[in-house]
């Protein structure tokens, strides 16, 4: 049996010997070669991965610009727009300076902007703008309020306490106020600190002397640094001390002339003249 066997088998052919030595170099340069096929792989597909994020985070964004935007904008929108301060203008007018309306954008509303269109307008002396959630949008307005009439060249124009031209008037005139004359046109109108000046220092005028005369105060304020106030048939001169110090001079001598010599008529007092400190000169006049 064990005979038959090993006949059974074949004996391996004869033949020439192989070479089968092996280069450790060749196989490490395969082997490096093979490991940066796979990395420039992975990284191409990593790239194009990114790619295709971005690309499918861009689509998504226009997709919701384009579904949500008219509902943002409704959630943003201004519906409701309340002005407050009122006395000489109207709401109209404050809108149409503000430039704004019902349904623009509430965030894209600048406050100071339409703070300085408002501020332009000659009757208004200061606004605040503000944002209310969440359609809102508030404006609250402080006019300028009229104290005197300045006369210049025939012409009337009504001011307010510190100088600035709230309108013209022509020929019109209100005798509730005071009335200062001897102001230079173009001061006036540009604001120069000498008009603004006269303007204010008239105001101040008749504030202190209509605490002790009744009837409308004329000023003339043609020299600056010599101020003249009329009233009742009196005239006043002032210096260039403060103007209330000078009015309370006169006040703490009053009591001591005679009421005819305060009441305008007969040869009462026509004149004080207050320009010199610690002294009061009175006129007689008949």
């Amino acid at each position: 049996m064990m005979s038959l066997f090993l006949k059974n088998r074949q004996a391996k052919p004869v033949g020439p010997r192989l070479n089968q030595w092996k280069d450790p170099q060749g196989e490490q340069a395969m082997k490096q070669t093979s490991l940066g096929r796979a990395a420039r792989r992975r990284s191409l597909a990593h790239w194009t991965g990114v790619v295709m994020s971005a690309a499918s985070g861009a689509l998504f964004t226009v997709l919701c610009v384009d579904y949500s935007g008219p509902a943002l904008q409704q959630l943003l929108e201004i519906k409701a727009i309340t002005v407050d301060g009122l006395q000489h203008l109207d709401k109209q007018q404050v809108l149409d300076l503000a430039k704004v309306k019902p349904g623009a954008p509430l965030h894209h509303i600048v406050t100071t902007v339409i703070q300085d269109r408002i501020e332009a307008h000659p009757w208004v002396k200061a606004a605040e703008v503000s944002r209310a959630p969440l359609h809102e949008l508030r404006i609250s307005v402080k006019e300028r309020k009229p104290a005197v009439i300045v006369r210049s060249d025939a012409q009337n124009f009504l001011c307010d306490e510190d100088g600035y031209v709230l309108t013209k008037l022509g020929q019109l005139d209100d005798e509730q106020l005071p009335l200062v004359t001897g102001v230079d046109l173009h001061g006036l109108l540009q604001r120069t600190e000498s008009a603004r000046h006269a303007v204010v220092s008239g105001v101040e005028l008749a504030r202190v002397i209509g605490q002790s005369f009744e009837g409308r105060l004329h000023v003339l304020a043609d020299n600056p640094s010599n101020l003249v106030a009329l009233v009742q048939g009196m005239r006043f001169q002032f210096g260039d001390e403060a103007l209330k110090e000078q009015w309370d001079r006169f006040r703490r001598v009053k009591p001591t002339l005679k009421a005819r010599h305060l009441d305008g008529q007969g040869r009462g007092v026509s004149e004080v003249d207050l320009r010199y400190e610690n002294r009061i000169i009175v006129r007689e006049g008949g």
